[in-house]
């Protein structure tokens, strides 16, 4: 069961719209499917659903509800586990409220796949659920300077997690035409390679569509407004690269809580 990790520098990007549309894709593959809303100051996974959900990681990391507690069903599907709003304080947990939150991601293990989606920014929460995980997806656009944050990110990344056997990989959103997407990613990854020494994999892009736009302001995921549309077919062909993706030996939620712990205790050194 493997945990894939959505993560972006600043927001603005469509990071959950494709966190959220990736949960969709596999859960109609008939694949057991949790989405997690990992952001704990500015959740929006809920929004895009078109629901307000009861309890959250805030009552989670409060110890005032337990995991199957907050995992909810969805219309669509899959489960999900939502984010907090407002609590920027949890940005960075401390040792106990993150140990609770770890120990609670066993509650998850039957799960065919956990997709994460992070905070935006550089958090210690964010950086340790990037070196955690099976695939670490960075997604950024064509914009200059959203190209120049996601490099940032990824320096953050070669420098201060251990980067051995990570598997990083990149997606370009609202993009023009192929061409503008895989120049976007050589780019990326040319440098990555060059002066970071970090090998970063193109895994797709996602056209801008006009219907996406639209299925946010409508709070329903545009897998599902537009199933045939130009997006929803990036997302499709996303998910298949994924899928062929062979898992490193011992992945899953049980090595992701390993390897949090691990970046814990790093972190006290």
């Amino acid at each position: 069961m493997p945990v894939v990790v959505v993560a972006n520098p600043k927001g603005g990007v469509g990071k959950s719209t494709i966190s959220t549309n990736l949960a969709l894709a596999y859960g109609r593959m008939g694949k057991t499917d949790i989405l997690m809303d990992a952001d704990l100051g500015l959740a929006n996974v809920n929004v895009l659903l078109g629901f307000i959900p009861k309890y959250n990681l805030y009552h989670l990391i409060r110890k005032q509800k337990t995991m199957k507690d907050i995992l909810m069903d969805t219309n669509y599907g899959i489960q999900i586990v939502a984010g907090a709003s407002g609590f920027s304080k949890l940005a960075n947990l401390s040792d106990d409220e993150r140990d609770t939150f770890i120990k609670e991601l066993t509650a998850l293990s039957n799960a065919d796949i956990i997709i994460i989606d992070t905070s935006a920014g550089v958090s210690r929460n964010v950086l340790s659920f990037v070196a955690a995980a099976d695939e670490a997806i960075i997604v950024t656009t064509p914009e200059p300077t959203a190209i120049t944050d996601v490099y940032g990110i990824i320096k953050i990344i070669a420098t201060e997690v251990d980067s051995l056997g990570l598997s990083l990989k990149l997606v370009v959103n609202r993009v023009k035409s192929v061409t503008e997407g895989k120049k976007v990613a050589e780019r990326i990854i040319n440098i990555s390679n060059q002066f970071l020494n970090l090998k970063v994999d193109y895994l797709g892009y996602v056209y801008d569509d006009p219907a996406v736009h639209l299925a946010v302001q409508k709070q329903k995921p545009f897998t599902v407004m537009d199933p045939k549309g130009k997006a929803s077919a990036c997302i499709t062909q996303i998910v298949s690269r994924l899928e062929k993706v062979e898992y490193r030996e011992g992945s899953g939620i049980g090595s992701f809580i390993k390897k949090l712990f691990q970046n814990r205790d790093e972190s006290e050194l």
